[in-house]
């Protein structure tokens, strides 16, 4: 449960704003997409791979 201290006084849109950043942090959202379509491990591996040498061809692109 996230729990965010609101001071005396303090703007209601400032603690939403609190809220929102420490709701991020937790990768809830992130996590629930990721639940909502298994992918099989070699689907995973493959697009890890795929992203690997993408990632490279860029840095080789660079320099």
């Amino acid at each position: 449960m996230i729990i965010v201290q609101v001071k005396e006084g303090e703007n209601i849109e400032k603690a939403l704003k609190k809220f929102k950043r420490k709701f991020e942090k937790t990768g809830i959202v992130r996590e629930l997409r990721s639940r909502q379509a298994f992918e099989k491990p070699s689907v995973a591996n493959r697009k890890k791979m795929m992203k690997a040498v993408y990632v490279q061809k860029l840095r080789a692109v660079e320099e």
